[in-house]
């Protein structure tokens, strides 16, 4: 059987790294569409990035997205922007926002038309040079072939994907990271743990995404209670962002499985960030997946040393779901009812959530492939 990895052209990083991004893009292009958002750029990192393209010679414009999760409409208004100041390659500077609308603005700049076309297909089609620079860890955007962008007309959120779409260039500098709230720092750590899991355990993992996805699992359960108790710890915010980087690797190759499929509709009805409705139904989809899976979820366990080795798998895939659910809640991830939904609101959704999970593709990898009616039973449990 066939196996493909992907990573992305060049990885730089490291503390400070930030600093040699003029090197690395030279000869790129002339004109650079920074595509971050008004905190970052309030908090001093866009200058970083403009004062190296100026020693450099390059020109750019900025480009400052809504704080919100990316929609269409805002991908629209970058694709505005990046013809009308001519730029020819994009910089992409912050969480997992401003990597995923400059994916979709790269795209749309070269092949037009709208990003409901590119569904459910396979993005091979060369793109503009694009550089990747996450300021959080946790979404891995840097590494992935992956952008999701929200369909603000039919209330889903669309996965797109493809070779094109993995940067040619992922800077990866831990000191980005630091500014990041617990908040910020809790939800996307816990997406990047979800990223691991799910590539471990999916019907496309293969030995090379393992090598990723194992040690990322336990660089995150060691180190994200650290960051969210004290941001500033360098050692700690390193081994957090590469993590993040090691899941992405992981994930972008073998995929996701039910969490990432179920988390989807939710973002898109409820307007709660991914990395939130990620860890909201981590542990219930653990609870249903270890049943096929034992095996793999046991190795997790004991990577994460909650389950000794001695233990028999059973018995160490079974401790996983409340593990997962006490680090949950040790950093703070808030319930459903905590964030302001209404159960009668969300239950009112439950046919909608469960066939757009079901549509996504993503739960048809889990080992123990899940039905409409087990997705609505998983939900249910979250209230």
């Amino acid at each position: 059987m066939e196996n493909v990895f992907m990573v992305p052209k060049k990885i730089v990083y490291g503390t400070g790294s930030i600093s040699t991004l003029g090197k690395h893009i030279q000869g790129r292009g002339t004109k650079a569409l920074i595509v971050t958002g008004p905190i970052v750029a309030r908090l001093g990192s866009v200058a970083k990035i403009t004062h190296t393209l100026t020693a450099s010679g390059i020109d750019y414009a900025v480009y400052l997205c809504p704080s919100t999760e990316p929609t269409d409409t805002v991908v629209t208004a970058g694709l505005t922007m990046y013809k009308k100041q001519k730029c020819d390659f994009l910089i992409a500077l912050g969480g997992g926002s401003p990597l995923d609308t400059a994916k979709a603005i790269a795209l749309l700049a070269i092949y037009g038309g709208q990003l409901s076309d590119y569904m459910h297909t396979i993005i091979d089609r060369p793109v503009p040079f694009l550089v990747a620079i996450p300021t959080t860890a946790g979404t891995g955007s840097e590494a992935t072939k992956n952008t999701i962008i929200a369909d603000t007309t039919q209330h889903i959120k669309m996965l797109l994907g493809g070779p094109s779409l993995i940067p040619a260039l992922a800077v990866i500098d831990p000191d980005l990271t630091m500014t990041a709230p617990p908040s910020v720092t809790a939800a996307t750590g816990i997406d990047a743990l979800t990223h691991a899991i799910e590539a471990y355990t999916s019907r496309k993992a293969q030995p090379l995404t393992d090598q990723f996805a194992l040690p990322a699992i336990a660089k995150i359960y060691q180190n994200l209670p650290v960051c969210c108790r004290d941001g500033k710890n360098a050692k700690a915010r390193l081994q957090l962002a590469l993590a993040s980087l090691e899941a992405g690797i992981a994930f972008t190759n073998a995929s996701v499985t039910l969490v990432h499929g179920m988390s989807r509709p939710i973002g898109a009805l409820f307007h709660i960030a991914h990395g939130v409705s990620n860890a909201i139904l981590l542990p219930a989809c653990l609870e249903f997946a270890i049943q096929e899976n034992t095996a793999r979820f046991a190795v997790i366990a004991r990577t994460m040393g909650i389950a000794g080795s001695n233990v028999p798998d059973t018995a160490a895939a079974q401790v996983l779901p409340a593990a997962v659910a006490r680090l949950c809640k040790n950093v703070g991830i808030p319930t459903l009812a905590e964030l302001g939904v209404k159960k009668e609101t969300f239950l009112a959704q439950l046919d909608k959530m469960a066939a757009d999970a079901l549509e996504s593709g993503s739960p048809q990898n889990t080992m123990r492939i899940p039905d409409k009616e087990d997705m609505i039973h998983i939900y249910k449990k979250l209230f």
